[in-house]
């Protein structure tokens, strides 16, 4: 009797907190709602247990790490370091069939570098490239397609939001974590390339004409500023000068400084705009984060965590079987939800199965970032979908289509880099042995 009461509620808890996110509320409160039910309804817990959790989970000082990171990104996209960026990988890769694509893709990689966002990365990567590379000829679907898919490359490419978020749920160290996620971002940004360069070459879409060294150098002497942001937080972080937190302050001062002081394309007028913009979209994801935590801390106290790793195991004695499983979940469970919340709720019940099946932390956290990405380009609910249909004027079934080849792509490097875990780990060990 005692099991099937446990057994009514856990089904009460998944109905509730399904039918919240059916019924279009937002994720975090309907997170926080179901947490709290279970806590003090159903456990009979008492309520101030739900105010400790929400101050705890706010307490913590990686989160300070991902909301200078969103004030980088804001800053840049408001001045001209975006262009900037474009403009070098257009000046490099430009006169090859399929070059201003690949502009876009290696654009992408350069953006989420310093963003550590996919959505900032659609917005200003794919908000420019698609208008220009139907401009120039490109087939709509093509250019819709292609730059709605490559912004994954912005929590793929350190710094990433995401991995930020499973670190501070799986005590990774963040700059170990951050080395998995540059060879997997190169990977895509080739496949990405290679597939314009051939899918160009056969359409025989016009090339621009090939620069020389002058005007090559000349555009990368004007892109300095920019492109040295990356090199900034990147060599700051793996020569010891500062942490993973300071470098996100360090690149919020550096790019503020590049863009009033030395481009003068962001002006005082701007500061509060960007301010209030980085405000609302920080605390929009700190409001997510609180509701996960809630609702964590009911699956904690019900121990649910360790009994899904118990009946996994008895169920699955293979490591290949069950990354594939999770991989399969994972990119369902992307499908209908953002990639903050499913972190924060997903982390810690695969956690207890890792050690169990030999699969390494960091290993996890980065396919779990890719599957959830690849989520921002999947029905129902992919934000980029979104982005791209609205700055084409077309509907979410036609830009589902578009994105059909190039998720294709990724998810064949997520298989590659699922099974060759020493792939994924070759930086981090390089760097910090083991």
């Amino acid at each position: 009797m005692p099991e099937q009461i446990m057994d009514s509620s856990y089904l009460l808890i998944l109905f509730m907190l399904l039918g919240l996110l059916a019924s279009t509320v937002p994720v975090f409160m309907a997170l926080f709602f179901t947490g709290t039910v279970g806590l003090v309804f159903l456990l009979g817990i008492d309520a101030q247990i739900v105010i400790e959790v929400l101050y705890r989970s706010m307490d913590k000082f990686a989160l300070v790490v991902v909301l200078f990171f969103i004030l980088c990104g804001n800053i840049m996209t408001t001045g001209s370091i975006v262009q900037k960026l474009i403009k070098t990988a257009n000046a490099l890769v430009g006169f090859l069939p399929g070059g201003l694509a690949m502009a876009g893709v290696l654009a992408c990689g350069f953006f989420g570098a310093i963003s550590g966002s996919t959505v900032a990365t659609v917005v200003a990567i794919g908000g420019f490239m698609i208008p220009a590379l139907i401009d120039n000829g490109y087939d709509e679907e093509f250019a819709v397609g292609i730059m709605t898919t490559a912004p994954n490359l912005g929590i793929i490419i350190p710094p990433s939001i995401a991995m930020i978020l499973y670190a501070m749920v799986s005590n990774d160290p963040i700059e170990a974590l951050f080395l998995t996620g540059f060879i997997p971002g190169l990977m895509i940004m080739a496949a990405m390339s290679l597939y314009a360069y051939f899918y160009c070459k056969r359409k025989n879409y016009k090339t621009m004409e090939r620069p020389n060294l002058k005007e090559v150098f000349a555009v990368v002497q004007e892109s300095l500023w920019a492109l040295c942001l990356p090199v900034l937080i990147f060599g700051g972080i793996y020569s010891g000068l500062f942490t993973a937190n300071e470098a996100a302050v360090v690149a919020c001062f550096y790019a503020f400084i590049v863009e009033v002081f030395i481009h003068k394309d962001m002006k005082f007028r701007d500061i509060q705009k960007v301010i209030v913009a980085s405000s609302v979209t920080s605390a929009t994801l700190l409001v997510i984060v609180a509701g996960a935590s809630v609702f964590g801390e009911y699956l904690t106290f019900e121990q649910i965590p360790d009994k899904i790793a118990t009946a996994v195991i008895s169920q699955i004695s293979s490591p290949w079987v069950f990354l594939l499983a999770v991989n399969l979940m994972l990119l369902v469970v992307g499908m209908f939800m953002d990639i903050i919340s499913a972190t924060l709720i997903l982390t810690p019940i695969f956690l207890p199965l890792l050690a169990s099946f030999g699969i390494d932390t960091m290993h996890f956290g980065l396919l779990m970032t890719i599957n959830l990405g690849i989520g921002y380009c999947t029905p129902p609910l992919g934000v980029s979908l979104y982005i791209s249909g609205a700055a084409v004027d077309r509907n979410l079934l036609y830009v589902s289509k578009a994105v059909m080849p190039f998720l294709l792509i990724q998810i064949g490097i997520l298989l590659i880099l699922t099974y060759w875990a020493d792939l994924v780990l070759f930086l981090p060990r390089l760097v910090y042995g083991g």
